[in-house]
């Protein structure tokens, strides 16, 4: 992930590996050829709109063409070891027309196109030629076989190139074929990743879209953000109104009627003795309040000694593993205490767990100060957490959005949970 400062490592694939780079380039070298085809069909299609002819053949050819792209795309990010975003635009809601103006206006579809075009002739020449370099191996390797297996007329001009006369000739030929299959053997991730760049170059996102999506989502998070502030303000404002407040008017009260009744010495007392209690529930209402806000424990002691009360705090057996280099920027830390918090909420209430794991980590290149704090929540539970609206991880969301952090859930039905969230921070 961009930013995290963490060394790749990258594994050259052995035997098992090239087999199936193998597998993977006669199917690459077939679809190629697919693609082809699917291309002639959109343009034609595209050319008989104007004839009222081509509408639902061309949205059909669109929506063909890009689940191809999208394969190609998820192929190109696991040679390449980075994921490609599609790059379309919201198909708006409409009639058949609508949407297909929509598709025609949208560069990405035209450029979906030109790639059809473009990796039906440079397949051969990527994954095409290593599965070329490979059966010709075989064919030289064995045709000394073939030649002994055979009339003597059937091979005598391998690939047209020279006669060969007797075995003898054959032994030499058959030279080229460990030579090929060396070949195929060291060229093959290489052309595999060759052709992924192609489909990289002409299936990600420009500059251009990747600039209005990342504009489009700095106005979502900011929509987000407002609106969380504005929960917020009415949460403090509804808790200082029933709690904090009738906590002060019974105060009020209390001594009212005290000065009343000060010829009761009795009265009095009893009526003091409850102004101390309100005034008493008033400071641990505000005191919980102003924790809700911001808690002293973080301030205090940091996200470490914060995350460890937490876990000190909750009912289910919690382990806790942090590594940090030093305090974090106030912002993060809250962002970071709470999105925690909440993700543990989560997991007691919903999982069923009985451990819970909490990992925090701070990962950053050793001569730059911007970085990433990693953090985990994962438990033992059934699973089937699913990040809904209106619900707590969706909130946990919108919170990391904020400071364009990501969460990732794994709960797959049955168990175990992990909820992964990163925020992008600098080290202080």
């Amino acid at each position: 992930m961009a930013g995290s400062g963490q060394a790749r490592t990258v594994a050259h694939p052995g035997t098992a590996g090239r087999l199936a780079l193998l597998g993977h380039a006669l199917l690459l070298s077939l679809a190629s050829t697919v693609g082809a085809v699917l291309c002639c069909l959109w343009i034609a299609a595209v050319v008989l709109v104007p004839f009222g002819l081509g509408l639902p053949m061309t949205l059909l050819c669109a929506v063909a063409v890009r689940r191809f792209a999208d394969r190609h795309r998820q192929w190109a990010a696991r040679r390449l070891g980075a994921p490609i975003a599609r790059p379309y635009l919201p198909t708006p809601p409409g009639n058949r027309l609508t949407q297909l103006q929509a598709v025609l206006r949208d560069p990405a579809s035209w450029r979906d196109c030109a790639w059809l075009l473009v990796n039906s002739v440079s397949c051969w020449f990527t994954s095409g030629l290593s599965l070329i370099l490979f059966l010709a191996g075989l064919f030289y390797s064995g045709y000394p076989l073939l030649v002994a297996v055979t009339p003597s007329e059937v091979f005598r001009e391998p690939f047209g190139f020279f006669a060969v006369h007797g075995l003898g000739q054959a032994l030499l030929v058959a030279l080229a074929g460990p030579l090929l299959l060396a070949a195929w053997y060291l060229s093959g991730e290489w052309l595999a990743k060759l052709n992924a760049h192609v489909a990289h170059a002409l299936l990600a996102p420009t500059d251009k879209a990747e600039l209005l999506a990342r504009v489009d989502e700095l106005t979502d998070s900011r929509a987000d953000v407002v609106d969380a502030g504005a929960s917020e303000l009415r949460r403090i404002e509804r808790d200082l109104h029933d709690g904090a407040q009738a906590r002060l008017v019974s105060l009020g009260m209390s001594l009212g009627l005290a000065d009343r009744f000060a010829d009761d010495p009795e009265t009095v007392r009893r009526l003091l003795a409850e102004a101390r209690a309100s005034t008493a529930d008033a400071l641990a209402e505000l005191r919980d309040l102003v924790r809700g806000i911001h808690p002293p424990v973080l301030a205090d002691r940091g996200l470490d000694g914060a995350v460890q009360a937490l876990a000190l705090a909750n009912p289910v057996p919690t382990e806790v593993a942090i590594r940090l280099p030093g305090r974090l920027p106030a912002p993060v830390e809250s962002a970071a205490y709470f999105v925690i918090a909440e993700a543990l909420a989560n997991a007691i209430k919903h999982a069923g767990a009985s451990r819970i794991r909490i990992g925090v980590e701070f990962a950053h290149p050793p001569v730059r100060t911007t970085g990433e704090l990693m953090i985990t929540v994962a438990d033992d539970g059934h699973g089937g957490a699913r990040i809904d609206d209106g619900g707590g991880l969706h909130g946990v969301a919108r919170r990391l959005a904020a400071f364009d952090g990501i969460l990732t859930l794994d709960s797959p039905d049955g168990g175990p949970t992990e909820v992964r969230m990163s925020l992008p921070c600098v080290w202080s």
